[in-house]
């Protein structure tokens, strides 16, 4: 058992933070059974949504992440009637701002006549 306080603090924080992460689990295991199971654009699209939400949370990484939907994509398109759209990102062009110069006045030195 923990003594310091700090120690058992943690102690309670690992536990609240194993059980989130069991239930994100879970969350992902129950969505890509769906999918297998019935492999429809719908189904496709709550299995991906349930990766993109561990990944946010921490739970896997990005790159693992797009790695499982990829191969899920994968499995829709081989499947008969699912129908898979991507969406690609769309280019959005930045309006170029033009500007304006402010033109300086220019100031004349004062000559000063030295004292002789």
């Amino acid at each position: 058992m923990p003594i310091i306080k700090s120690a058992k603090k943690a102690a309670r924080q690992a536990v609240k933070r194993t059980a989130k992460n069991q239930q994100i689990k879970k969350f992902i295991k129950n969505a890509l059974k769906a999918f297998k199971a019935n492999p429809t654009a719908e189904n496709l699209s709550k299995a991906q949504s349930e990766y993109d939400k561990a990944a946010k949370k921490g739970l896997i990484k990005k790159n693992t992440a797009s790695r499982r939907k990829a191969s899920l994509v994968k499995i829709a398109k081989t499947s008969n009637g699912a129908k898979v759209e991507t969406t690609a990102k769309k280019a959005t062009a930045k309006k170029a701002t033009a500007k304006k110069t402010v033109a300086k006045k220019t100031t004349a030195k004062k000559t000063t006549k030295k004292a002789a």
